[in-house]
């Protein structure tokens, strides 16, 4: 009689272990298909991909941005040269009209 019930328990517990063991397979199917559908609703890929060129633009805005700010130093400094130039050119100019001045004394 012990052996009757202890091959009854073994079948039952082979049972509710392999019904188990299905829900488990069930179970992460469900969760990989609602993994696959949310990411497939998320477009993050698209999102992604979006980000990337955006931010390879502003990357190329960016070197662009600092050459021109090297060109306007360039041109800032190369003007101070020549208002420098100019000035000594307005002195001098006045010192050859006091010249011009005195010669027609």
């Amino acid at each position: 009689m012990a052996s009757a019930s202890s091959t009854s328990a073994r079948s039952l517990f082979a049972d509710s272990k392999m019904r188990l063991a299905d829900r488990v397979q069930v179970n992460v199917n469900n969760v990989a298909s609602l993994s696959r559908q949310i990411i497939r609703g998320s477009k993050s890929s698209e999102i992604l991909m979006h980000s990337a060129k955006t931010i390879a633009m502003q990357e190329h805005a960016l070197e662009n941005s600092e050459t021109n700010l090297k060109k306007l130093q360039w041109l800032c400094c190369h003007l101070g040269y020549q208002h420098d130039s100019i000035i000594r050119s307005a002195q001098k100019i006045e010192e050859v009209k006091e010249q011009v001045r005195a010669m027609q004394r």
